[in-house]
């Protein structure tokens, strides 16, 4: 069975992580981007992290810039603005795909774990949300309209 220890990504510096590391850990996995109606929501999403973060909750951002070209900056821009603006000090990787033919692995995997509206495996917009369990499990998957606050209550279960 496959889990997201199975993966390696690359980190916004440029660094492997084999998210094997991430093993017993909650995740919260996004692809993000600054220049998006949604982008708010990277201020709720530090907030989850720094509220669980000592429970064994993470949030791993992956900017993405295949919606509406939202996500234009480079790896230093990216972490710049999200510090800068909302205080993210959760790990941010480095620029993904998230469908089509050079989407990320990770990303291939988890949409055919939990699909979307109507069983659709692509995802439609920024800030698409996958909730890890310390297992490495999906175990839900939410929409960029959900705010990072809803989530909470499903956070809490699996900690």
């Amino acid at each position: 069975m496959t889990t997201i220890a199975d993966f390696q990504v690359t980190t916004n510096r440029g660094e492997t992580l084999d998210l094997a590391e991430k093993k017993g850990k909650v995740l919260l996995v996004v692809n993000t981007a600054s220049k998006c109606g949604f982008t708010p929501q990277y201020d709720g999403l530090e907030k989850l992290y720094q509220r669980f973060k000592d429970q064994g909750f993470e949030v791993l951002g992956f900017p993405c810039n295949q919606f509406g070209a939202q996500e234009p900056g480079n790896a230093d821009e990216i972490a710049e603005f999200c510090k800068v603006n909302f205080g993210v000090t959760f790990p941010l990787m480095a620029k993904v795909d998230v469908n089509g033919d050079d989407a990320s692995p990770l990303f291939d995997w988890m949409k055919s774990e939990k699909k979307g509206l109507m069983g659709s495996t692509s995802i439609k917009w920024n800030f698409t949300k996958f909730l890890i369990n310390r297992e490495g499990e999906v175990v839900k998957r939410y929409g960029p309209q959900d705010a990072p606050k809803t989530i909470i209550k499903d956070i809490e279960k699996l900690l």
